[in-house]
């Protein structure tokens, strides 16, 4: 059960922050639900896909935040999953439909037109649709969306379907926006952002970290994986996740493999009380808890902390879960070891969310820029002599990684940095102390998500 204390209210700016980093989709303005259509010849997930991405285009939702609606809600689970896959899929590869599209374009069509056509190429394209059927469904779209535009989806499109592919094969992957871009380039260099953006075009595979690690071996076979030099595994062809194996006796859960390496350098012990702060959607929780820990989960959602539950059951573990603002509440003692998985931007989560791009500005840094801190110094404020801090964030910036690290340090003098082990490959060390991830590394094994980490403990 969640335990919710009495107070779990939010101030100012940092309680804007907060929503905007956890509550999904908060930039963005809340469109009226619709009936969900009648699934005639595959229509009504390929509509959902084009509402999904009306949301995140024009409305700056997040996908998350656009598959919680109740109109989508209304599909059937497996319409779900292909209008989730088909939607994704568009905003990672625009640019390579784009590419096939224009020499069949005189002029640009009006946004919605645009948005059906993207999404009937990369079917056609990269999912390997039969063409037929994806004309004739794209047609039906623009006869609802913009009648007049009928005739030249139709035509547009059959002239794509008969083309060679080389200008798809050729396109540059799709650019990040300029706010992001310039301050990545100033960071890591143009080329490395170009090869990022690859990253993000090719997307993520699906990780799995094991409650046993010991069992890699037989899960691995049963599940056609490759075991990582981290642990975790690699899906190399993914299925729905509640029907692979493994699943319903709780072996696994799904967590990319830069996302479990934090909690695997804290190194949580037997009896020790560990805090998860920001804890949702629960990976670092599930790890510290496999380990034995006595564990806190603490998140300002009692939404998303549901979906922890649900794990929790699952795996057979347990953990104390807490429903707060982690800025008003105060714990009963002191903790061995935090993890603190701060808010923020997610940059670095691009190639599996690709809608943060049109939803998340430079304005959005600034305030959780400043949340991170504020309860990066509560943190601190909760560990026992000696204990350790485990500082994070899925982020490419370095306003929210080594330098959120440098300010803690100077504020803070009872914390020290601790030298990790020299057990990665040199590229993901940070000038600054911790690991430094990006989705252009780890290339021969399919990339990573972005993420700074940081060790630190407290002397005194």
């Amino acid at each position: 059960m969640t335990r919710t204390p009495r107070h779990t209210g939010s101030r100012g700016k940092a309680s804007a922050a907060r929503k905007s980093a956890r509550s999904a989709g908060a930039n963005g303005a809340r469109g009226k639900d619709r009936a969900a259509p009648r699934n005639t010849a595959g229509l009504a997930p390929r509509a959902a896909a084009l509402e999904l991405l009306g949301g995140v285009i024009l409305q700056q939702r997040t996908l998350a935040e656009l598959e919680s609606d109740a109109s989508f809600m209304a599909l059937s689970p497996s319409d779900r999953a292909t209008a989730g896959r088909l939607a994704r899929n568009t905003l990672r590869l625009s640019h390579r439909a784009d590419a096939m599209l224009k020499p069949h374009l005189s002029r640009s069509p009006s946004m919605v037109i645009q948005v059906i056509l993207r999404m009937a190429v990369i079917e056609m394209i990269e999912s390997g649709a039969a063409s037929h059927g994806v004309v004739n469904a794209a047609v039906s779209l623009a006869k609802q969306q913009q009648k007049s535009s009928a005739g030249l989806v139709n035509a547009v499109l059959r002239k794509v379907a008969e083309a060679d592919r080389t200008p798809w094969d050729k396109a540059p992957a799709t650019r990040l926006p300029n706010w992001l871009r310039g301050r990545l380039g100033s960071a890591y260099g143009n080329a490395r952002v170009a090869r990022m953006e690859e990253a993000h075009s090719a997307g993520a595979p699906l990780d799995l970290t094991l409650r046993d690690p010991k069992t890699a071996d037989r899960w691995a076979a049963e599940l056609d994986a490759e075991i990582l030099p981290t642990g975790s595994l690699r899906l190399r062809a993914a299925g729905q996740v509640s029907k692979l194996p493994g699943f319903d006796e709780g072996a696994w859960w799904v967590q990319d493999a830069a996302a479990a390496l934090p909690a695997h350098i804290l190194a949580p012990q037997p009896g020790e009380r560990v805090l998860d702060l920001c804890a949702a959607p629960g990976g670092k929780t599930l790890q510290a808890a496999a380990a034995g820990a006595d564990v806190t989960a603490l998140d300002i959602s009692e939404g998303r902390l549901a979906r922890l539950e649900e794990n929790l059951s699952r795996m057979g573990l347990k953990a104390d879960v807490v429903a707060a603002d982690a800025l008003d509440w105060e714990p009963e003692q002191l903790f061995d070891a935090i993890l603190l998985d701060a808010p923020c931007s997610a940059t670095g989560t691009v190639r599996r969310h690709p809608d943060l791009p049109y939803v998340r500005t430079a304005e959005d840094v600034t305030a959780l820029r400043d949340l991170q801190f504020e309860l990066a110094t509560r943190a601190c404020d909760w560990l026992a002599p000696g204990g350790r801090l485990m500082l994070c964030t899925c982020s490419l910036l370095p306003a929210e990684g080594e330098d959120l690290l440098a300010q803690l340090l100077e504020v803070r003098p009872d914390l020290q940095a601790d030298p990790l082990a020299e057990a990665w490959p040199s590229k993901w060390y940070a000038k600054a102390g911790g690991l430094r991830l990006t989705p252009d590394l780890w290339p021969e094994h399919g990339g990573m998500d972005g993420f700074f980490m940081a060790l630190l403990h407290r002397t005194s």
